[in-house]
């Protein structure tokens, strides 16, 4: 009975023990969502995102591969042309400021306009709502803008700030009609003039004979042009890379591969005279490698230039370029020759002067007008002209070194040595301006390059005349042409 009594207390008491059980789990489950909501703020993200203030070469480059993109860049430019219609300018104080108008075409978009200040800042020009305003001959400040491209020139404007897509952008309104820079002006017709009188001097010293060069002399005309199109630009290639150029700044890579496939110039003649080399051979390399050069280099640069991604090598307005600025004075200089030989002759030094100062004066000022470009260490560090030096000099070494390994002459590998590593860096610089704006070297970049390089080739140059007295040394015997020969 007791036994009973005690089963009957313990099965209530486990009854009871689980029925208080069950009420406390399912009270734990409806308690748990009400504690989540006060976790959840702490957890959401920021539904604004954060407005990037990019480097002025990092908006550049964001705008130009924007400029190019099929499928994103036209709304991208649509909603950068929106936003600048919708800006007050009501209260915006007048800014001067100097720099260069240019033009991005927008793949499937509105065409932009950019001024890019001396100091590298970049402004997005905001254009009326009127197009009657752009056309040439109007009162607006806007008139004729296409014609202005390039340009160097001062600008009155006012500048606003604002962010799309969150990116900062800085507006620019023109106030004042842009009045080019006159040095700008005079240097534009000076490189364009003095190379096609230079070219037409080279022209008046030369006759066919010395396009004959190439059978009187086989050996020493193959390794020449073989070092000048295969060599140079394989080097600038590989200088290029191994810097980092093609990666970091493809412009300046792009300048390298540039002036490494322009053909030599008189400076190379001078030089060759100077260092007591067959001045004969290399007058006659530069005759037949400029001629060469209406194929061989926008050949080069689209081959070594054509992957660099963002852009890509207009060969058709370089071949253009070469013909109307180099081979046509050239046998224009050549019929005179031909025609008016005593003419010819008396003309030949002033002529020659003429491309020894046109080279020395497109650098001057070129470095000149282009001066802030030095303060740009991070672009323009010791490396890159130390690179530009290098690639010069060791043009100069390695086709030496490959002419003495097939038996030519020292006399000889004197010529081709210096005609490898001396280029005609006045046409490099021409065509290096003319291009810029169409492949978008914002920073002129390649011009900068192509004049380093014309001053770097002088220094390289008289090194390597001081070593040939010892690693090429020639007898003075006198032959029946009254040449040196080794």
């Amino acid at each position: 009975m007791n036994q009973a009594r005690v089963w009957r207390w313990l099965s209530i008491g486990v009854v009871a023990t689980f029925g208080l059980m069950i009420p406390a789990e399912a009270g734990a489950t409806k308690k748990a969502p009400q504690s989540q909501p006060k976790a959840q703020p702490q957890s959401q993200p920021q539904s604004q995102p954060e407005t990037r203030k990019l480097s002025k070469a990092a908006l550049y480059k964001f705008l130009s591969k924007s400029a190019r993109d099929k499928k994103t860049g036209g709304a991208i430019f649509g909603r950068i042309a929106s936003t600048a219609q919708g800006l007050s300018w009501k209260g915006i104080e007048t800014k001067k400021l100097t720099g260069n108008l240019r033009q991005l075409v927008v793949t499937g978009g509105p065409n932009t306009y950019l001024v890019r200040e001396i100091s590298g800042d970049i402004y997005i020009l905001w254009l009326p709502a009127d197009a009657a305003a752009l056309k040439k001959g109007t009162q607006s400040p806007y008139a004729d803008l296409q014609a202005k491209i390039g340009n160097k020139m001062s600008f009155h404007a006012q500048v606003v700030t604002q962010t799309v897509d969150g990116v900062e952008y800085r507006f620019l309104r023109l106030t004042k009609v842009p009045k080019r820079m006159m040095l700008d002006r005079l240097f534009f017709i000076a490189i364009v003039l003095l190379l096609f009188l230079t070219m037409v001097g080279m022209g008046l010293t030369l006759t066919l004979g010395d396009f004959a060069m190439v059978f009187k002399k086989p050996s020493g005309m193959v390794v020449g042009i073989v070092c000048q199109f295969g060599l140079l630009p394989l080097i600038a290639f590989g200088v290029g890379r191994a810097f980092g150029y093609y990666e970091t700044y493809p412009f300046i890579f792009l300048g390298l591969i540039l002036v490494a496939s322009s053909p030599g110039g008189v400076t190379s003649n001078l030089m060759t005279y100077l260092g007591k080399g067959d001045v004969a051979l290399s007058v006659s390399l530069t005759a037949v490698c400029t001629v060469a050069a209406l194929v061989f280099t926008p050949l080069l640069l689209g081959l070594y230039g054509g992957n660099i991604p963002d852009f890509t090598i207009p060969m058709g307005a370089v071949f253009k370029q070469i013909l109307v600025l180099v081979i046509v004075p050239l046998f224009l200089g050549m019929l005179v020759r031909g025609k008016w030989e005593r003419l010819a002759k008396k003309l030949e030094k002033p002529f020659a002067m003429i491309g020894v100062s046109a080279l020395l004066f497109l650098i001057v000022v070129g470095v000149w007008s282009n001066i802030e470009k030095f303060a740009e260490t991070t672009r323009y560090s010791p490396k890159f002209y130390f690179t530009v030096f290098l690639l010069t000099f060791t043009g100069m070494l390695v086709s030496g070194l490959i002419a003495k390994a097939v038996r030519i002459s020292n006399y000889q590998i004197r010529a081709i040595s210096l005609e490898c590593g001396l280029r005609n860096a006045s046409l490099a610089m021409t065509i290096a301006i003319l291009l810029q704006d169409r492949i978008g070297d914002f920073y002129s970049s390649m011009f900068f390059t192509s004049a380093i390089f014309g001053l770097c080739m002088y220094g390289a140059g008289a090194l390597s005349i001081w070593l040939y007295r010892y690693a090429l040394p020639v007898k003075p015997v006198k032959s029946t042409e009254g040449e040196q020969e080794a």
